[in-house]
């Protein structure tokens, strides 16, 4: 269990930042930086959640911010082992495959696609898209930090899916389907 006694530890302010593993590194580097935009996608989740009070959707989606703490954890362990242990979270392919099988269940009452959907609808569809949206930049940056360092597969896999099951969530709250704006291709000119 995580304890924090003390918010502000003085330690970055000099621009570098506490790995798991002890090590520092520079706040603006590419571990970091996919950290901070999975912590941003799990903020824009949380709005979704907030929108949802005590539904079962919000149950899913406070379980998918906390596997984006574990996703973080993963990020701030580097290294090329991706096998969890007691000390060491990962994340694993269990998690990948919950999403897989939430967004077929979703998908299951969605009529299919015949054109692409811009972002909007209703309130909370449109912050869903704002969410995938964010989990798309997050997936950038780990796959640009994949590019320079080991990154757990099963990370980038969570939240190539993750993007996949906001998607499909938004599609769900707009009454699945039914208020999803389409996009008419060269509708203006």
């Amino acid at each position: 269990m995580v304890k924090l006694n003390k918010i502000y530890t003085r330690t970055g302010d000099d621009g570098s930042t506490g790995l798991v593993d002890g090590s520092r590194t520079s706040k603006h580097g590419a571990r970091i930086e996919a950290i901070g935009v999975v912590d941003e996608a799990n903020s824009t989740i949380g709005w979704v959640g907030a929108m949802l009070a005590a539904s079962d959707f919000a149950r899913d989606l406070f379980r998918i911010q906390n596997d984006l703490f574990d996703l973080g954890a993963d990020l701030a362990t580097p290294g090329d082992d991706f096998e969890p242990s007691e000390m060491v979270l990962r994340i694993i392919p269990s998690q990948v495959e919950w999403l897989e099988l939430a967004i077929d269940t979703l998908n299951e009452d969605i009529e299919p696609l015949d054109s692409f959907v811009l972002p909007g609808g209703s309130d909370t569809a449109a912050r869903a898209h704002i969410a995938r949206a964010t989990v798309r930049r997050a997936e950038r940056a780990i796959a640009a930090l994949a590019a320079a360092e080991p990154v757990n597969p099963a990370a980038l896999a969570y939240v190539n899916r993750l993007s996949d099951y906001l998607f499909v969530f938004a599609r769900m709250l707009n009454e699945n389907g039914a208020r999803d704006v389409k996009w008419v291709p060269g509708a203006n000119r």
